[in-house]
């Protein structure tokens, strides 16, 4: 009964907390500044092939395809949130410091992915894609 009791309560746990953040803020220092580069790329393309999809099946009333529809917004909203809260849990947070001589460009960068994974999330313009896409990749150099 103990380990039910113990196993209900992890479960429990794991639904009360939401999603768990893919790294700690202790900090750690274990930092893989490349993969996480390359995932708010990854996430990117999913947002401009979502955003084309919705305009395809926005043109289509068969309940298939609107149901087709919501999921690529969902999904759409979800991989620009993951580069947000990259950006700003991990990037920000973390490997953004004070004491960096160009601090204030960083942020700007930074800031500039965030407002367009943001602007991503309005709109369905291929031309924020690209740009976050670019915006992503400024930051490359940072991480080298």
């Amino acid at each position: 009964m103990k380990i039910f009791n113990l196993f209900a309560f992890s479960i429990s746990l794991f639904f009360l907390t939401g999603h768990l953040s893919g790294h700690c803020q202790i900090p750690c220092g274990i930092y893989d500044d490349a993969s996480r580069l390359k995932q708010m790329l990854e996430d990117c393309a999913t947002v401009k092939k979502s955003s084309t999809n919705i305009i395809i099946l926005s043109n289509k009333s068969d309940a298939e395809s609107r149901q087709q529809l919501v999921r690529w917004v969902q999904n759409k909203e979800e991989h620009a949130e993951n580069i947000i809260s990259t950006s700003c849990d991990y990037f920000l947070t973390q490997r953004v410091k004070p004491s960096q001589e160009d601090y204030k460009k960083r942020l700007a960068d930074h800031h500039a992915v965030i407002l367009l994974a943001m602007k991503a999330k309005q709109s369905c313009n291929a031309q924020v894609a690209l740009d976050l896409r670019n915006a992503i990749e400024a930051l490359i150099p940072y991480y080298d």
